[in-house]
């Protein structure tokens, strides 16, 4: 008895799970045939929005002073270290002077050499002086020939050849020992700022070599309190930079900090690494705390433009496009072609005019759309000219012709327009559930969010994505880009629809 029991309970929960699958999936079914799907919305909500140009540098001293040494020879003391604070004409080292003395020496023998020879040198010549007086006295009465007083002359004239060169052989000692005595006062290296020493790159007891450059010995940097961040800017960014902007930059070791600067100078000259074109951007910085360091590595960020209160929503917004069977049910249909974003702003027509009727806000016959760059007309209860054509078709969208007039209206104001390209389409939720276009007109962005200069009222309810059945179906339906700056193909049309409906 128990057995039949058992398979009866068995067979009433399969029929209840058929059932309730049959069920589920019908729903679906409809639900997806019927494109009921839901939307993610976000508020149009106010706040504080600034425009960002981002860069990275290396922290550096204002003035950096490498301390080398001009003579060779081995380092016999050290007197300074790292970060040691020294002052102007503070002694950092000294070099061992034991050759360099000796040369000194050397050099004050010759020295004494050079004099003893001009003294023996003017002797010869007092000898020679006397001896050609003697001659041309005995000459004048005819008491010596004459070529015994042309050879006196001569003699003497050697002699003060012979002076003058001594005194020059003199001069030259002098020059060397003066040179010698130099190069001894060179073997004591002294700071020749007041600074911090940032690098010490000998040891007691290293020889330098000094024969073709001088080898560095000490890096000192003048005043920490003040540096400078030098950082890459491409050539896209670069025009929007100024002297005096504000900027904020992070570094590794103070991540949760956020130090404040401006700009010094932009520098004209560029830097090609690549075929890619980047211009130095030199950024002062107040360093009183010295937490900075040289040689860090900076992540930049330039505040180009900044709105307190500004209205604003996330980029995503406007990418966003409803799946086709959802346009079509509102009555609205893009353009055959185009690159999406020129679909989006024939959008006016529509969201200028009063909705279709219909169940659930569907339209008996969708608008088709075709651009080019001839006139315009529309069916219903008015016409209008502009750059592109539209053909409304569908006797059942009643306001049509009246959203023609309009375009044709728009199409007026919008020729010659400066704003043109900062107009955008996004979807907003209406109280049926359905998505309403709307035309707004976007000002400055911070890469998540886009600020609304008109075209929205805080706390609308603007559609960002697509969850449930329609999503796949709204990710197909996406056209061109449609963030600040994108652009996509179909360039003619989307030109006509602008002329015509903004």
């Amino acid at each position: 008895m128990k057995r039949p029991t058992n398979r009866r309970v068995i067979s009433i929960i399969a029929g209840l799970v058929v059932l309730v699958g049959g069920i589920w999936g019908y729903r679906a079914y409809k639900a997806r045939e019927e494109g009921d799907v839901q939307y993610q919305v976000a508020p149009v909500a106010r706040g504080e929005l600034a425009s960002q140009v981002t860069a990275s540098g290396t922290l550096s001293p204002l003035v950096t002073v490498q301390v080398g040494s001009q003579v060779s020879g081995r380092i016999k003391d050290l007197f300074a270290d790292f970060n040691a604070r020294v002052h102007k004409g503070q002694v950092l080292a000294k070099i061992d002077p034991e050759l360099i003395q000796s040369d000194v020496t050397k050099a004050r023998a010759n020295l004494a050499a050079a004099r003893a020879a001009v003294t023996h040198a003017e002797a010869d010549r007092s000898q020679a002086k006397l001896n050609n007086d003697r001659q041309k006295a005995l000459a004048a009465k005819s008491l010596v020939a004459q070529a015994d007083a042309d050879n006196a002359l001569a003699a003497l004239k050697a002699a003060d050849a012979q002076v003058d060169a001594a005194k020059a052989s003199l001069s030259q000692a002098r020059a060397a020992l003066t040179q010698s005595e130099t190069n001894l006062a060179y073997t004591t290296i002294v700071s020749p700022i007041d600074g911090v020493v940032i690098s010490r790159d000998v040891n007691v007891g290293q020889t330098v070599a000094a024969s073709l450059q001088a080898p560095t010995l000490f890096t000192l940097a003048e005043d920490l309190a003040k540096m400078e961040v030098h950082t890459s800017v491409a050539e896209s960014d670069v025009g929007r930079l100024s002297q005096g902007m504000d900027v904020e930059f992070t570094v590794d070791a103070y991540p949760s900090d956020r130090f404040h600067a401006t700009v010094k100078e932009v520098r004209y000259s560029p830097t090609t690494v690549q075929n890619v074109v980047t211009y130095d951007a030199v950024v002062s910085v107040d360093n009183r705390e010295l937490k900075l360091r040289p040689g860090m590595t900076a992540d930049v960020t330039f505040l180009v433009e900044k709105r307190d209160n500004a209205l604003m929503v996330p980029n995503a917004a406007l990418r966003f496009r409803p799946p086709p069977d959802v346009l079509a049910r509102i009555g609205w249909k893009g353009p055959q072609g185009g690159d999406g974003r020129g679909a989006q702003v024939g959008a006016r027509s529509v969201a200028t005019s009063d909705p279709p009727a219909g169940a659930g806000g569907a339209a008996s016959a969708p608008a088709t759309g075709s651009r080019g760059n001839g006139s315009g007309s529309g069916s219903g209860n008015g016409s209008g000219n502009g750059n592109g054509s539209e053909i409304l078709s569908g006797g059942a969208a009643a306001g049509a012709g009246g959203a023609a007039a309009r375009s044709a209206d728009g199409a007026r104001r919008g020729r010659g327009g400066a704003d043109r390209a900062n107009r955008r389409l996004v979807w907003t939720l209406g109280e049926d559930g359905a998505p309403k276009p709307a035309m707004v007109q976007i000002g400055i962005s911070d890469g998540r969010q886009t600020e609304i200069v008109k075209g929205l009222d805080e706390g609308d309810q603007i559609i960002t994505g697509v969850v449930g059945a329609g999503a796949s179906q709204a990710d197909q339906s996406q056209g061109g880009g449609n963030t600040p700056g994108q652009r996509g193909g179909g360039g003619g049309g989307r030109r006509g629809g602008m002329g015509r409906f903004l």
